[in-house]
């Protein structure tokens, strides 16, 4: 399993200041995500689950306990070293989606790829591609107020995978999209997960997401409650 381990979340707690009071989201949390899962944290609201993937995505750090991605521990790393980490391990894609509005679809899914100093043919080859496999052919040259939110989820999900993190990091990512359009999302990022390898983990209330998960992990109060693969 070690070989296989992409995250390790070993005792994680997260305490934040409210005032006068101590918020624990988390409270000694492990869990591990192995390559190429499927799953989703779920849980009510204030259970830790969004805590837990801005700890994992290095966008938060935590009170005790260690965060591990792909065997190196983030409270080691630098400010640079983790802005580098989530620039080129780690995709990310948002509830509000996130895309940068003077920027087409075309540049908004290019942009992680030219940050990395992908030489131009080679991001044009592979953005045009996972825009064609994301359903967005012939929109490459739209910017975001001229698309619907699940075409804007859509370009965010081409700009998480594009260049090849080692986990997707998917906050809610149906929440602001119709049932139809939450659906056809999820098959893109199932059939992603098969032909690519990519690591998926949600954090979302969506039963539509907790039905296709091949791995559910229930958070109540900052903890492991259950923790299930459903039959396929």
């Amino acid at each position: 399993m070690a070989d296989q381990a992409i995250v390790v979340l070993e005792g994680v707690t997260k305490r934040y200041r409210q005032g006068a009071l101590d918020v624990h989201a988390l409270r000694g949390l492990d869990l591990t995500i192995e390559k190429g899962e499927f799953t989703a944290i779920v849980g009510p609201s204030g259970s830790g689950k969004t805590t837990a993937l801005n700890l994992i995505g290095a966008l938060d750090t935590a009170t005790a306990g260690s965060v591990k991605l792909e065997g190196k521990d983030l409270s080691t790393l630098s400010r640079r070293q983790l802005s580098a980490l989530r620039r080129d391990r780690i995709g990310f894609v948002f509830q509000a989606y996130n895309l940068l509005p003077v920027l087409t679809a075309y540049e908004n899914a290019e942009s992680v790829l030219a940050l990395q100093g992908t030489p131009v043919a080679e991001r044009k080859q592979k953005v045009m591609a996972l825009l064609e496999e994301v359903g967005l052919q012939g929109m490459e040259d739209r910017r975001p107020d001229q698309l619907s939110g699940g075409q804007q989820q859509r370009v965010a999900i081409a700009r998480a995978i594009v260049s090849d993190p080692v986990v997707v990091l998917a906050d809610e990512p149906t929440a602001n999209v119709d049932s139809e359009t939450a659906d056809k999302l999820l098959s893109i990022m199932e059939e992603l997960n098969r032909e690519h390898g990519n690591t998926f983990l949600f954090s979302t209330h969506d039963p539509r997401v907790m039905e296709r998960a091949r791995r559910v992990v229930r958070l109540v109060d900052g903890r492991v409650a259950k923790d299930e693969s459903p039959a396929s």
